[in-house]
C-alpha cells in the first residue's frame, strides 16, 4: 500500500495526457492564451503505461485520464484499453468537456469493449448557449450537443457525472438548470468550488453552501446520500423526485485534505503529490534517462513522502495570507484537470 507521512493511503492517480484543449474557459486559461507544450516534452502513451504499472505495484488502483481535453489527443481509446489491461487496476475513468465524445465512442466501439472507460465525468458549466460561449470563450460549440452523448454513455451502462464550476458573473443562473439534468437521468451533477489556480484567481467563486441554498429553494431539501461510487472527495445528496444525485466538491470553503487519496501525473511527466504545492518529481527525466523500474519506484515514494498535510488554496486549514497568495500560478490545463 502506498501511504504518505500522515497515514493517508494513496490509491488514485490522475493522468493528464495533454495540456491542449478545444475550449478556452475563463477559469482555466488566461484570455491571451497559452503556449502549448512541445510534443516532444509530452509523455508517450507507452511511457505513461509503464509509470502506471510501477505505481500499481505500489498500490494505485484507480486511474483517471484527464487533460487539458484528453480527447484532442489521438489514440486515447487504445490507451484506455492498455490501462484497463494492467493487472491491479480496478477502475479507469475519463474527464472530458464532451464535445469530442461522439468520435471517441465510435472509435472505442470499433476497437474493443475494453476501450470504454468505467466512468465519464463531463465538464459543463452552462446549458444556455450564450452563457456557455462567454465562459468557454469558444464559438461554434453548443452545450446541447453534449446531451446525446450522455444518453449514449448511459445506454452502455457507463457511469456519468456532470461537473460544473460556478463562477460569479458567468453562470449563477445555470446552477438550477444543470441540476435538472439529474431529475430523469441516473447521473450525478456535481458543483465544484472555483480554486484560485492560475487565471481562476481573478474570478469570484460561488461556494458550495451558496449553491446548495439555491437548489433547496428550487427543489426542496437536500438529503445526504452515500451510494454514489467514486474515487474523490464529492459529497452526494438526493433531491425529491430526482433519479440522479447532486454532488458537492468544496475544497476552498470546507476542504477534504484529511482523506486525500490522490497523486497527479502531468502530461510532461511531473508527479505532483498536491494540487496546491509546486513540488513535483520529474519522472520523464528518469524514463528517458534509462532508469529502471526500481529507480522510478524510489522516486515515486520520494514524491509521496513530500505530500503536504493540507492545501494552501484558502485559510480553511489555517494557511496565512502569504501562503494562500503564492505557489498557485499554474492553471488546471497544465496540471491536469
Amino acid at each position: 500500500m502506498l501511504t504518505d507521512s500522515f497515514g493517508r493511503a494513496l490509491d488514485y492517480l490522475r493522468v493528464s495526457v495533454t495540456d491542449r484543449c478545444n475550449l478556452r474557459c475563463v477559469y482555466c486559461m488566461p484570455e491571451e492564451g497559452v503556449q502549448w507544450k512541445p510534443h516532444d516534452n509530452v509523455l508517450k502513451f507507452e511511457e505513461i503505461t509503464r509509470l502506471c504499472r510501477v505505481m500499481v505495484a505500489l498500490g494505485i488502483r484507480k486511474v483517471r485520464v484527464t487533460g487539458g481535453e484528453p480527447l484532442v489527443r489521438r489514440g486515447v481509446a487504445s490507451f484506455i484499453k492498455e490501462l484497463k489491461a494492467i493487472p491491479g487496476i480496478e477502475k479507469v475513468t475519463l474527464t472530458t468537456n464532451g464535445f469530442l465524445l461522439g468520435a471517441y465512442l465510435s472509435e472505442a466501439a470499433a476497437l474493443s469493449p475494453a476501450s470504454f472507460p468505467d466512468g465519464v465525468n463531463i465538464s459543463l458549466d452552462a446549458l444556455d448557449g450564450e452563457r456557455f460561449k462567454r465562459i468557454s470563450r469558444t464559438e461554434g460549440t453548443l452545450p446541447g450537443d453534449i446531451l446525446p452523448h450522455i444518453e449514449s454513455l448511459l445506454e452502455k451502462r457507463i457511469q456519468v457525472k456532470v461537473n460544473c464550476v460556478p463562477v460569479q458573473g458567468f453562470n449563477e443562473e445555470e446552477i438550477v438548470p444543470l441540476a435538472e439534468l439529474a431529475r430523469d437521468r441516473e447521473i450525478a451533477v456535481r458543483f465544484i468550488e472555483l480554486m484560485p489556480l492560475g487565471s481562476a484567481a481573478g474570478f469570484r467563486p460561488i461556494t458550495g453552501d451558496e449553491v446548495a441554498a439555491l437548489l433547496e429553494k428550487a427543489y426542496g431539501a437536500l438529503v445526504p446520500f452515500t451510494g454514489v461510487e467514486g474515487s474523490g472527495p464529492a459529497v452526494y445528496f438526493s433531491l425529491p423526485g430526482f433519479k440522479g444525485k447532486i454532488g458537492f466538491i468544496n475544497p476552498v470553503s470546507h476542504g477534504f485534505c484529511k482523506t486525500c487519496n490522490r497523486l497527479r501525473l502531468t502530461s510532461e511527466g511531473q508527479l505532483k503529490p498536491c494540487l496546491s504545492d509546486s513540488y513535483a518529481v520529474d519522472l520523464r527525466a528518469l524514463l528517458r534517462g534509462g532508469a529502471s523500474d526500481g529507480e522510478i519506484t524510489v522516486a515515486v515514494k520520494e514524491a509521496v513522502s513530500k505530500k503536504p498535510k493540507y492545501h494552501t488554496l484558502s485559510p480553511v486549514y489555517g494557511a496565512s495570507p502569504e501562503e494562500t497568495g503564492k505557489r498557485h500560478t499554474d492553471g488546471m490545463f497544465g496540471i491536469g484537470g
